[in-house]
């Protein structure tokens, strides 16, 4: 008799669960703690200015870390995920690429950004890997000596 009961108590509170249907979704605050923050190390070398020459911090949401243009970095950033664009997405192989020399600059990203983990290597050293480090000016400040 027992086990009849808790079968019949399973089964409508399995009833009601369906009627309802899904669960909405977490409100805002609560969707944003489930996501990691935005947080970026960026690695410069070789841009023809020393003072560029090192490794930066940033943080967005809230705005913070040691980059020269946090909040500026920060603003492209959330520009691009509007856009549904991938930044750090590297170049197709398919993609045809003009052969001009950008400099030897490089830069490395890593850490976490719009919920994804990144670890992307610049350089600029045909017409696409030179557009898409401009693309992410100020966050790469520019190659152009």
């Amino acid at each position: 008799m027992l086990r009849l009961a808790a079968f019949a108590v399973t089964s409508a509170l399995a009833a009601a669960a369906a009627a309802a249907g899904p669960l909405p979704p977490l409100p805002a605050p609560l969707d944003g703690l489930l996501a990691p923050p935005d947080r970026l190390t960026i690695a410069m070398a070789d841009t023809g200015n020393r003072q560029l020459d090192r490794e930066y911090r940033l943080e967005c949401d809230p705005v913070g870390g040691d980059h020269p243009q946090a909040a500026g970095a920060c603003a492209r950033l959330d520009q691009l995920a509007k856009e549904g664009k991938d930044p750090f997405a590297p170049v197709s192989r398919r993609q045809l690429c003009t052969m001009q020399h950008g400099g030897p600059a490089t830069a490395r990203i890593t850490g976490t950004w719009n919920g994804h983990r990144v670890d992307a290597t610049f350089r600029r050293t045909n017409g696409c890997e030179i557009s898409r480090w401009d693309e992410l000016e100020p966050l790469l400040p520019s190659g152009r000596s």
